[in-house]
């Protein structure tokens, strides 16, 4: 494993996760939602979903910035990566790349989401949308589901333990 993605609809606990695994695996963080567009940031402040096209030219810049980590080590990416094409355009951008699905309730993540609405560029109304976009990664085998309503030292050392295996 080079490089981690720590996917997920919003609400899963994406950002808490990656920045512990980041840290236990000496590894950069890379926060996907910094690399959203100011018209995609825009679009989703006003509560209106991002589409496949939205999104492309955000995954792209995704994949170069995983295929640069490559050279220094790998990375640590928070990233929705929704659908399963997205997924594979980070996977042909970064050879032994690693998928965390941090699965979760929609009633739960959208609870969280309305928590951290004030601080937080997404807003509640768009947690559904997620719901409905997401194309779970089942049976995809470079794939870790965890439950991401489990506290985060056990996600942690699930994570820690399963690279571990693949080694």
């Amino acid at each position: 494993m080079n490089s981690l993605v720590i996917m997920g609809v919003a609400g899963s606990g994406k950002s808490v996760v990656a920045r512990a695994a980041a840290v236990a695996l000496k590894k950069e963080l890379v926060e996907g939602d910094d690399y959203h567009s100011a018209a995609s940031r825009a679009k989703m402040r006003a509560g209106v979903a991002l589409t496949d096209e939205d999104r492309d030219e955000w995954l792209a810049t995704l994949g170069r910035v995983l295929a640069r980590q490559t050279e220094f080590g790998g990375a640590v990416l928070t990233c929705s990566a929704l659908r399963r094409n997205y997924r594979d355009r980070l996977r042909q951008a970064a050879p032994e790349l690693l998928f965390v699905w941090l699965r979760i309730d929609e009633q739960v993540a959208l609870a969280r989401v309305t928590r951290r609405a004030a601080e937080h560029l997404f807003p509640p109304a768009l947690v559904a949308s997620q719901f409905a976009a997401l194309e779970p990664p089942t049976g995809e085998p470079d794939v870790l589901a965890v439950n991401a309503t489990d506290p985060l030292d056990s996600v942690l050392d699930r994570i820690l333990s399963h690279l571990k295996e693949k080694q």
